[in-house]
């Protein structure tokens, strides 16, 4: 990914849904705070439906199922040495990431906007779950900003790139591809894309 700064500054947005998708959700966190400590201006992490799920049910146990129901599980093996509970550490870092970033050019958020509602008025329950109809009516409202975004896994493997958005969202969590745009400062819409399969 540094190969296309060309030298300079970079920045690392990451759309969230870093916990329930895979074998190593711990590690995950860990790696992305590590990241975070060593550049805390080049790292950026977003909250995802899956950060929120776990927050809900740490802080209420009848938010417990929900969580379970969508994968939970799997992150509470990770953390067995805490009874299954996210250690403190962890949760604090989770329930601090914001829910979108703005670069002036682009609009990040984990899962879509409203397209009625003005970008710096998106309810929460929006930026994490929404899927219709922004999908469907995305390419008929310019927001104001381009959206990049994720959630809604493409079974193709390739990004859904339209007018005024991209979804990044290759479904790593089904096999597919892990998928991250490339931007510059200049245009709004990625310039090209790498995947984990171009690293081989």
């Amino acid at each position: 990914m540094r190969g296309h700064a060309g030298g300079r500054p970079a920045r690392f947005v990451f759309l969230g849904d870093y916990i329930d998708r895979g074998p190593d959700s711990r590690g995950v966190i860990e790696f992305l705070v590590r990241r975070q400590q060593a550049q805390p201006d080049a790292v950026v992490c977003l909250r995802g439906n899956h950060e929120q799920l776990a927050l809900d049910a740490h802080a209420d146990e009848r938010a417990m199922p929900a969580w379970l129901r969508n994968n939970g599980a799997t992150t509470q093996r990770n953390y067995w040495r805490t009874g299954g509970r996210i250690s403190p550490a962890h949760l604090v870092w989770l329930a601090a990431l914001p829910l979108c970033h703005d670069d002036g050019l682009r609009f990040f958020v984990h899962a879509g906007v409203d397209l009625d509602v003005p970008l710096h008025e998106q309810e929460p329950e929006v930026m994490l779950w929404m899927r219709e109809p922004f999908l469907s009516w995305s390419d008929e409202a310019d927001c104001g900003r381009f959206v990049v975004h994720g959630h809604t896994p493409q079974k193709s493997g390739t990004p859904d790139l339209r007018p005024h958005r991209v979804n990044l969202d290759t479904a790593a969590v089904m096999g597919g591809p892990l998928t991250a745009g490339v931007f510059d400062d200049v245009t709004a819409p990625p310039l090209g894309f790498v995947t984990d399969r171009d690293a081989g």
